[in-house]
Parts: C-alpha cells; sequence; structure tokens
C-alpha cells in the first residue's frame, strides 16, 4: 500500500507515493529519477556519465528502496515518520568537490529597489557581496 510522502532534496521537495514498512522505503525508479536525477538502468544508478551498482537496492518490482539508494551513493538520509518527510542530502564528496572548485553557487536576491539579481548574471566578472547580521 502506497503513502504520500514529502521527499526533499537540495534541488527541491516533492510529495511522492512510497511503499512503507519496518524493512524498507519503496518508491518508483521514474519517481526517484524525477526528483534526483539518477536513472535506475541495468548498470545501476546513473546520472549523466557516472554509474553506480544498484546492488540489492531495487526489488524484482523495480521499485528502489530509498534508504539502500542513499547508502550507495553515500548520501545521508533522515526520515520522519510522524510527519511522512525523508529528507536526502548531498554525498559529502559531492560538497568537497563543489567547495575545491572555488564557484559560489548560484542564488537571487533583490536589490533596494526589489530588482532581483542572480549571482550567475555576474560570471565572469568580479562581485563584492556584503553581508550583515544584527546578531
Amino acid at each position: 500500500m502506497s503513502e504520500m510522502w514529502t521527499l526533499v532534496t537540495s534541488e527541491s521537495a516533492a510529495l511522492v507515493a512510497l511503499q512503507v514498512d519496518a524493512a524498507r522505503i519503496g518508491i518508483r525508479a521514474a519517481d526517484l529519477e524525477k526528483l534526483t536525477g539518477w536513472a535506475t538502468k541495468p548498470e545501476g544508478f546513473c546520472l549523466g556519465d557516472r554509474c553506480v551498482p544498484a546492488g540489492d537496492a531495487v526489488a524484482a518490482d523495480g521499485t528502489v528502496d530509498v534508504r539502500r539508494f542513499a547508502a550507495r551513493l553515500g548520501r545521508p538520509l533522515i526520515e520522519d515518520a510522524r510527519v511522512k518527510a525523508i529528507l536526502l542530502g548531498d554525498a559529502a564528496s559531492d560538497r568537497a568537490a563543489q567547495l575545491q572548485s572555488l564557484e559560489a553557487p548560484d542564488f537571487e536576491l533583490p536589490d533596494l529597489s526589489g530588482h532581483m539579481h542572480r549571482l550567475s548574471d555576474y560570471r565572469g566578472q568580479k562581485v563584492l557581496l556584503a553581508a550583515y547580521s544584527s546578531w
């Protein structure tokens, strides 16, 4: 029996139908790909040309165990059955690669006139970011 849970990743949050029991949290492979970008293929979980063996994370019916998927990719997973929510974090290796690139993540903020500015709009130019907090 499926239950609607919220699955949160660094890219998105969405309600998704999951098959939940004590042993596993199953998600349809198509839903997992839509939310994370990782496709389930015969060679394993693939994102672009990068593939990780799926091992026993894929059941005979084609559903993917979210816990085992997270473990295979080295991604932290937090689940809260009380509020029916799962948080799938970024792998430490992905975070380390982002830090080593010295490239700031893109974000969008308004100026004092309310005009929105994206950091990526200024790529290749020098940018000074000033931050302030009263606490």
